[in-house]
């Protein structure tokens, strides 16, 4: 399985007895599948269809399907004029005309008025009305092919960002790993300067006690945990982006993981470099994880 980003557009489009029909969809990011609709008066009745196959190829974004539906001039329905009623309606308007010099009545006048003029609904069968739903939902079809396409093609240019930011992340996690001031002789180095510190600076101090405190101290400052887990964070993060499918949600939780470890790291510091190395691996975490909130 591929990734899929959760934004994406397509449009598909076809002919049906006369009737021109296109669908537009249009997806971007959300919690769950939230589909809204745009349906033309009287086509309400595809509602549930639509709702129901957007949902069963997607299962995170906020979708807009848009159907538009253009007929044939053919295919109009033709206005109905009650020609008896107009005949009165001029004769009235040329009666007061002649009776009170009013200017004369205009035919477009005349066909405004209530009663005059009717387009009456056109009339389809439920043959017609059932073999036009099909052709509307095979097009429908059609478009979300699209698009998942169009979904897939940006989830592989995620997936190939994320990969460089765990690469990222895991080069910072090797220097960590690696740096000189995590060394049992640099560690010594460092403690006794601050004991020899304190002993010159006061008196009274019981030696002994300093020496396990700044053991102690030496213990909460080692940032092994916080490697190992990383590493096996990272190794996580590969199998999932390698997996594909629906992974937003659980590569979102490893980014809280990813930011809670480089927190840590930085608060266990004590070495400007290991702290130099947290704060970048912070502002990986961080675009990592605004890139995954786009993936399904």
């Amino acid at each position: 399985m591929t990734l899929q980003s959760m934004t994406g557009f397509s449009r598909a489009s076809t002919e049906h007895a006369g009737a021109s029909i296109a669908w537009e969809l249009k997806s971007v990011n959300g919690k769950s599948c939230e589909v809204r609709l745009r349906l033309p008066p009287g086509y309400e009745r595809l509602e549930v269809q639509v709702r129901q196959m957007v949902q069963r190829r997607f299962s995170r974004g906020n979708i807009q399907a848009s159907l538009g539906v253009t007929r044939a001039a053919g295919a109009l329905v033709q206005p109905v004029v009650n020609e008896a009623f107009l005949r009165d309606l001029a004769g009235l308007a040329k009666r007061l005309e002649e009776q009170f010099d009013v200017a004369p009545a205009s035919a477009d006048g005349l066909l405004a008025l209530r009663g005059v003029l009717d387009m009456p609904e056109a009339t389809e069968t439920e043959e017609a009305r059932a073999a036009f739903d099909a052709a509307a939902l095979v097009v429908l079809e059609t478009a979300l092919e699209g698009l998942e396409q169009a979904r897939r093609a940006e989830g592989d240019a995620l997936g190939l960002l994320l990969n460089g930011h765990v690469d990222a992340m895991e080069t910072l996690t090797l220097r960590a790993e690696a740096d000189p001031s995590r060394e049992p002789a640099a560690i010594r180095a460092r403690l006794a300067e601050q004991v020899a510190l304190l002993t010159d600076a006061a008196t009274g101090f019981d030696e002994a006690r300093l020496h396990q405190e700044a053991a102690f101290l030496a213990t909460r400052a080692d940032i092994r945990e916080e490697i190992d887990r990383l590493k096996t964070h990272i190794a996580s993060a590969r199998a999932l982006l390698a997996g594909g499918g629906v992974t937003g949600r659980k590569l979102d939780f490893l980014a809280q993981e990813f930011n809670r470890e480089s927190n840590t790291l930085c608060s266990k510091s004590n070495a400007a470099s290991i702290t130099a190395i947290g704060l970048e691996l912070k502002a990986v975490v961080d675009q990592f994880r605004e890139q995954v909130q786009n993936l399904e």
